[in-house]
């Protein structure tokens, strides 16, 4: 058998043996400074990923490192405070796994986050982006053996992003009064923050958000044929024409993306409990 898969239905069976029977409508995936909205979960059951077999640790600033099953929106769902990423070390098998985790569990949907920065002159810090279309510039998932239980050699990727939710995501926000920008989101290696040049060729190639993860997840996701709905919260202004002394800083996207959580966590929640 695949190693891959031996790995994965460890995980899996170790986290049955704590959450029992329950199946998860949802799987959720939150990033940088996100990881306020696992607090909104009712009746949690929280697992750190230094537990589950074969998960990575996470390292990066701003996350938590919970897998938690709680319900939100009246609908069990299981949530990962902070995800892994390929700037840390780990293989794109090792950044996905939790996804093919949550797919065996038997998850509906996914919904993702991200703390992006804003290479779109209208996006200011604190907007929310619906992610409509993405341009991926890190290694693809499933390079290497297809793992054919999950899905085929060659996913379609016509809409990586449901467009039923962000409708319903853009209904909510007038709803709630919470502004929403749609945009495609960029996702390169890091760990460095891009240079005003890189954020430049970003912006003439059709990104409105740049980050560092996300997209390895939504490819694995399709590959099951799993809905996705994803959101970025600009964190900081992506653009090449800075004041002299202006320096992006790892601190202050956590700070900018913790403030707008609360809207995210609407957004999320809304969505699920109308599903």
């Amino acid at each position: 058998m695949d190693e891959r898969i031996i790995q994965i239905n460890e995980a899996v069976d170790f986290l049955k043996g704590k959450f029992g029977d329950v199946k998860p409508f949802a799987g959720i995936v939150l990033g940088s400074g996100l990881g306020k909205l696992a607090y909104k979960l009712e009746d949690p059951v929280t697992i750190k990923y230094s537990e589950i077999p074969n998960f990575a640790v996470s390292t990066a600033q701003g996350h938590k490192g919970n897998f938690i099953l709680g319900k939100l929106g009246g609908k069990p769902v299981i949530a990962m405070q902070g995800r892994f990423h390929f700037y840390e070390g780990y293989p794109m098998s090792k950044v996905t796994l939790p996804i093919r985790v949550m797919v065996k569990l038997g998850i509906e949907y996914l919904f993702v986050s991200n703390a992006a920065g804003g290479v779109n002159y209208d996006y200011k810090v604190g907007d929310l982006m619906i992610i409509k279309d993405h341009i991926n510039l890190l290694p693809n998932p499933l390079i290497g053996p297809n793992l054919d239980e999950f899905g085929p050699r060659f996913p379609d990727m016509t809409r990586p992003y449901e467009p039923r939710l962000m409708k319903m995501a853009e209904s909510i926000g007038e709803e709630f009064g919470i502004e929403l920008k749609k945009g495609v989101y960029l996702a390169s290696t890091g760990p460095t923050y891009e240079t005003p040049s890189e954020y430049k060729y970003f912006r003439t190639i059709g990104a409105d958000a740049v980050g560092m993860s996300t997209i390895p997840e939504v490819i694995v996701a399709r590959h099951s044929s799993v809905p996705v709905f994803g959101v970025s919260v600009i964190t900081n202004e992506a653009h090449d024409d800075y004041a002299e002394d202006f320096v992006n800083d790892g601190d202050d996207v956590v700070k900018a993306a913790d403030a707008a959580a609360d809207k995210m966590t609407t957004i999320f929640t809304k969505i699920i409990e109308r599903l």
